[in-house]
């Protein structure tokens, strides 16, 4: 035991700070949407739902216009709830969408993160280093954050090593947080408590960490880590490639457009009699025929000739059936059932829900903050333990 011991305390001695510093920032992030909704109430809820919506294609020209030429829209997202506003998403920058009122056609305004959010995400995942953590070259932050948590998972393990000897004496005793000794037993019970959520948490986490890890961790799952499968259309509105190249010049000129101002609606006809068409013609009926197919679906996204609809009823909260529609007549051609999907993107589904503690709803989200606070304080507990003990035997020796 001697040298578990030794293991447990000489790893979590250097990294016990940066160990509290993820797990805490972890803990802040679980409820970052429900927060973030609150707080800019303005941007994802509409003021008045008590009208028809407009059409997809007059909310999203209105959206258009409002952009820069070099920013398209990529997609829209459709919320079950009523009173939240669609969700547009744009070319770049990276992750950027836009908010419109569905009833009045008010762009409400764009996703920001919170600066607290911003702050505990840079510091969850990269120690807040400055270095691009998407681009090429070393990323400090991120290398020793990666380190951190292999420590953490090793103290963990290390940790319940060293436990079962002394709950088969103690098991109460081992289990129980005494007032009396506190810290010593928030630090061993309560780790005990959590031992399994933390580790779950880091093991995951690990994944986004390490590229060889992740590898690992997919071959252990009985999959092979390829790149996420999605659909073409999707891949193709991200602004590169192609299909960035052509989406101001080909696409315009085969949907008749000349120039942002025209074209708005589909159908409308200009002063010279040509007939020009919105290119977000057809969403709107691709998205009335997902919505008849499924009524109670949480979210419809449609992008261009392809969209999904997120699912309900799987554990995994990034579940979706996906289709592809002909984008002149509006029917959809092709789908691919959740069930039937590649399992690398199954997977990686999972690895997200478990990660955040999505899998379980409301239930286990709180189970998960709860878990991450008390990760927190175990490397805090662990010097107390260490000090202490550090200054008892100092005072013993010199008495």
């Amino acid at each position: 035991m001697k040298i578990f011991r030794k293991i447990h305390l000489w790893l979590s001695v250097p990294f016990g700070i940066i160990i509290a510093l993820v797990c805490f920032s972890g803990a802040m992030l679980i409820f970052e949407p429900e927060i973030t909704r609150s707080v800019r109430h303005d941007v994802y809820y509409v003021a008045d739902p008590n009208h028809k919506p407009l059409p997809m294609s007059t909310l999203l020209e209105t959206a258009q216009a409002s952009l820069e030429d070099s920013v398209e829209i990529t997609g829209v997202t459709v919320f079950s709830d009523p009173e939240r506003t669609y969700q547009v998403n744009l070319s770049k920058p990276r992750r950027a969408s836009l908010f419109i009122d569905q009833y009045s056609g008010k762009i409400t305004g764009r996703y920001e993160r919170l600066g607290f959010f911003s702050t505990m995400f840079g510091l969850h995942r990269w120690l807040l280093d400055s270095a691009n953590p998407h681009g090429d070259g070393p990323k400090v932050g991120k290398l020793v954050v990666g380190i951190s948590v292999l420590v953490f998972v090793i103290a963990l393990i290390t940790g319940v090593v060293l436990w079962v000897p002394r709950a088969r004496k103690k098991f109460k005793q081992s289990i129980t947080i005494s007032r009396s000794k506190l810290w010593k037993s928030l630090h061993v019970a309560g780790g005990m408590y959590v031992v399994i959520f933390v580790l779950a948490m880091a093991l995951t986490g690990l994944t986004w960490l390490f590229p060889w890890y992740r590898s690992a961790f997919y071959a252990v799952c009985g999959v092979e880590n390829t790149p996420r499968q999605i659909a073409s259309a999707a891949s193709e509105s991200k602004g590169g490639g192609r299909e960035g190249r052509e989406g101001r010049e080909g696409r315009e000129g085969r949907e008749g457009r000349h120039g942002r101002g025209e074209g708005r609606s589909e159908g409308r006809s200009e002063g010279n009699g040509e007939r020009h068409h919105s290119p977000f013609g057809q969403w709107q009926s691709v998205y009335d025929q997902l919505h008849q197919r499924y009524p109670d679906a949480p979210q419809i996204t449609v992008q261009k000739e392809a969209a999904s609809v997120t699912l309900s009823t799987y554990g995994n909260p990034r579940a979706a059936d996906q289709f592809s529609f002909d984008r002149r007549s509006g029917e959809l051609t092709a789908g691919e059932t959740y069930a039937n999907a590649a399992p690398t993107d199954k997977v990686r589904g999972w690895i997200y829900a478990v990660h955040t503690g999505a899998f379980g709803g409301i239930v286990t989200r709180i189970l998960w903050l709860l878990a991450a606070l008390l990760g927190t304080s175990l490397p805090l507990t662990g010097y107390y333990i260490w000090i202490r003990r550090l200054y008892l035997k100092h005072h013993s020796a010199k008495a």
